[in-house]
């Protein structure tokens, strides 16, 4: 399925809505313009058109959406299970690019063979992508690697920097995948490297203070969200109220 963001024209439904049935006919629709700029886009994309066109004819975009789904949740079970033993770390990072493959390479696929179904490919695509968020926070909770108040601080910041996204993608008709150069598979590639220093080094020093390594990584990320956030508010807000200036 699609990752492409979307909105809909509801200046022309009725007051009372309309049947599901006829959504497709009736509702005019809009694709917002994707907005990608993190540090391995162009090369990403070039690796995801590569894959998709020597993928099999028999595999579509919903088999890789599950594909994703799934390595999420076991991505997820694995942090989990890395509180017994470590080697489930790096089943996690396995997991992690697994989700990329599946993730990332549904919306390219649909594309390419011209198979784009736009609405429900972005809303399945994001609750997909909501509900993964909790089997991974909530698998790094579990697994005592790091705090679980400081799990719950960080899916909460990437619930609330999603919220702002996609009433960007509504009001602006810009559906931005990157805040400052990061974007989700630079997440993938930011956990896969905090497994693996992890690995070696389980503690943190800070002005002679010892702190656990994730701990430490997670309340940065929080910060940067919380800032992301911020300035994406701000920002959008400016351009709105310009646009609708009332005279």
């Amino acid at each position: 399925m699609t990752h492409e963001g979307t909105r809909l024209d509801t200046r022309t439904l009725p007051a009372g809505g309309i049947p599901l049935r006829d959504v497709k006919e009736s509702i005019p629709f809009v694709n917002a313009i994707r907005l990608q700029e993190s540090f391995t886009a162009r090369a990403e994309r070039r690796a995801l058109a590569w894959l998709a066109e020597r993928l099999p004819s028999w595999v579509n975009s919903d088999h890789l959406t599950i594909v994703g789904f799934v390595a999420m949740f076991l991505a997820g079970a694995s942090y989990a299970l890395a509180r017994a033993n470590r080697v489930w770390l790096i089943l996690a990072a396995i997991f992690l690019a697994v989700n990329w493959f599946g993730d990332s390479l549904d919306g390219t696929l649909a594309r390419l063979r011209n198979r784009q179904r736009p609405r429900y490919g972005f809303y399945v695509d994001h609750m997909i992508d909501t509900v993964g968020g909790l089997f991974l926070m909530g698998g790094l909770a579990i697994s005592g690697i790091v705090d679980w108040r400081i799990a719950l601080g960080m899916f909460i910041a990437f619930l609330m920097l999603s919220v702002e996204v996609y009433l960007a993608a509504y009001t602006l008709g810009t559906f931005r995948l990157s805040f400052a150069k990061f974007g989700p598979t630079e997440i993938r590639i930011l956990l896969a490297l905090g497994n693996a220093a992890l690995w070696f080094y389980p503690d943190a020093r800070i002005f002679g203070f010892s702190f656990r390594f994730f701990d430490v990584c997670g309340i940065v990320a929080i910060a940067g969200m919380a800032l992301m956030l911020i300035i994406s508010t701000i920002c959008n807000t400016v351009k709105l109220y310009r646009a609708e200036t009332l005279r």
